[in-house]
Parts: C-alpha cells; sequence; structure tokens
C-alpha cells in the first residue's frame, strides 16, 4: 500500500472511531439528559466536537504535504507559547527576551528543521537561546528575581518550542526501506499518545478510584493511568504496519512514548497548581488551552525521535 493510501486509511479510521464516538454521546444525551443539561454528557459532546475539529486540521495538514506539517506545529507552537508566558509573571526587563522567542527563536527553529539542518536545529534553542535570553534580559538592568524570570522564559521555549518541533523533524530521517512515509511517523506518535490521553479519562471515570497525586492533578487515578497506558500500548502495536517497527518494537516504543508522555502531562500540570490555573486557555472546548492538548507530546516528541533516529537511521 502507497503512503498516501495508508495516510486515507488512518485518517478514515480516525473519522469512523469519531462517528462512532458522536453516536455514542448522542444516545447517552437521549437517556441522561432528554431535555435539559447534564454535565458529564456535554463535557463528552465538546471533547468529541473538538477531537473532529483536531482531526480535520491534521488531515488538511498531512494533505498540503511537508509545508503544511510544519507550519501547522509552528502554529501550534506560537499558541502554546503564548499561553505559557501569559501566566508566567513577567517585567519590562524582560520584554526583548519575548520578543526574541515569538519572533526570532520559534520561526528560525521550523525554519531549521524544515531545510533539514540537524546541526543547528538540535542546539539552536537549549545553547544559542539559553545563552542569548539571558543576556537580552539582564540588559533591561532589572535584577529583580532575575533567576526565576529568566528560567520560566527559557522552559517556555524548550516545552512549547524545542520539544514540540521534533514532531515536524521527523519529516527528515531517512529511514532504509521507509522512503516516502516519514508522515506516518508523525500520525503513529501522535495517535499512540493522544490515544493514552483519551483511555486514561474513560478507564478512570470507568474504573478509577485510586487518586495517582490529587495535590497536582485532581482527576487522573491509578487504574486509570495503568488502563490507558496499556491500551494506548496495544493501539500503537496494532499501528506496526505504518511504521518501520516489528509489532513488538512498535509497542514498545509506544509504551515509552505513552509513559514519558504521561510525565509530560504531569509536568505540566504541577506548573498549572503553581499558578493557580486549572487549565492553560479556552481555545479548544472541552479541552482547555492549545497547551493542555499537547502537553503530553511536548515530552513524548523528543524521546521518540531520538529512539527512530538512533537505531533505524544509518
Amino acid at each position: 500500500m502507497t503512503p498516501g493510501n495508508l495516510q486515507l486509511t488512518v485518517f478514515g479510521g480516525a473519522f469512523a472511531l469519531l462517528l462512532v464516538a458522536s453516536l455514542v454521546a448522542a444516545i447517552l444525551r437521549l437517556r441522561l439528559a432528554p431535555e435539559g443539561q447534564h454535565a458529564l454528557v456535554d463535557n463528552l459532546v465538546a471533547r468529541i466536537n473538538a477531537w473532529w475539529v483536531m482531526i480535520g486540521v491534521l488531515a488538511g495538514a498531512f494533505l498540503v504535504g511537508d509545508t503544511g506539517i510544519v507550519l501547522l506545529f509552528a502554529f501550534i507552537s506560537f499558541h502554546c507559547l503564548r499561553e505559557f508566558m501569559s501566566i508566567t509573571q513577567t517585567r519590562r526587563g524582560d520584554h526583548r527576551a519575548l520578543l526574541w522567542c515569538f519572533f526570532l527563536f520559534l520561526p528560525l527553529q521550523y525554519y531549521l528543521v524544515a531545510i533539514d539542518w540537524y546541526g543547528l536545529f538540535s542546539i539552536l534553542i537549549p545553547v544559542y537561546a539559553f545563552l542569548l535570553l539571558p543576556i537580552s534580559a539582564s540588559l533591561g538592568q532589572d535584577a529583580t528575581r532575575f533567576l526565576e524570570r529568566a528560567a520560566k522564559v527559557q522552559w517556555g521555549l524548550m516545552i512549547c518550542v524545542y520539544c514540540l518541533s521534533h514532531v515536524p523533524a521527523l519529516l527528515t530521517l531517512d529511514i532504509p526501506g521507509h522512503a516516502g512515509r516519514s508522515p506516518l511517523l508523525i500520525l503513529f506518535l501522535i495517535l499512540t499518545v493522544q490515544s493514552s490521553d483519551v483511555f486514561q479519562y474513560v478507564w478512570g471515570k470507568l474504573l478509577g478510584r485510586r487518586k495517582l497525586a490529587p495535590a497536582i492533578s485532581p482527576s487522573k487515578t491509578v487504574e486509570g493511568l495503568i488502563g490507558g497506558v496499556l491500551t494506548s500500548t496495544a493501539v500503537g502495536a496494532a499501528l506496526w504496519q505504518i511504521t518501520p517497527f516489528t509489532p513488538l518494537q512498535a509497542g514498545l516504543i509506544a509504551f515509552t512514548v505513552n509513559v514519558m508522555g504521561f510525565f509530560g502531562g504531569f509536568v505540566l500540570s504541577a506548573i498549572k497548581r503553581d499558578r493557580g490555573i486549572k487549565d492553560w486557555g479556552t481555545l479548544i472546548e472541552g479541552h482547555g488551552g492549545m497547551l493542555d492538548r499537547v502537553d503530553s507530546i511536548s515530552f513524548s516528541a523528543p524521546i521518540f525521535f531520538h529512539i527512530v533516529r538512533y537505531w533505524w537511521v544509518p
């Protein structure tokens, strides 16, 4: 099967699942809330409707090609960085550094991904931005909470731009016998990690009894975590045909990125609790902000990229 047909098959399967989910939600609404509102059903419907939009946008980017995928994730990074910085306390002395983040390092990072300059893409933010941003902030001559402010800006840039840029960076990997199929690696990563989030939510609602860490993430349960990771690991193993992996390898890699995805959401939840907020924003109905939706990918994408690059790229 050609790469294009494989993409159509995967997206067709995703839309079919969304159709089933929409029908189930409609049935639940008729049974549980025929004449009024029901908090759980309303939240479920909002989440499903948001998934229709998100999968549709992703499919549109894949239809455009590699450029569309890079631009989509640059757009996602911009909104994530905006959400992160909007809840970060900054001062006038940080404004120049923030301009560097949004209008130099973010577009340059994705440009380097687009032209496949791995040597600079891999160190632009962790080396050059790491050094230049505090220099820029220090020129503002404001030493109040300087270390804290510098760390927040650099954390935001690393999570929202550097880590997320590893998703389209998968397009640059030249894997023997997998030519023209790099976009399918992106689908494998996104479907595996995002399904883990969905299944953790489902298993948590169905079987969740023991809170995992209520001070950090009140809704997460031990049962939800175990059920979600194991189910999405099975999803990853089932998707092995769109990857250069064997079923066993696909399962092991899926398990690894799912665990990293969980900790991504967990760490970002700790930051939200520290800032006293529930969600990063309100951009995506039923999900919160953009960063709420891709927090797990931010931790799993670099790990997945380097696993594939180390083991499958000559």
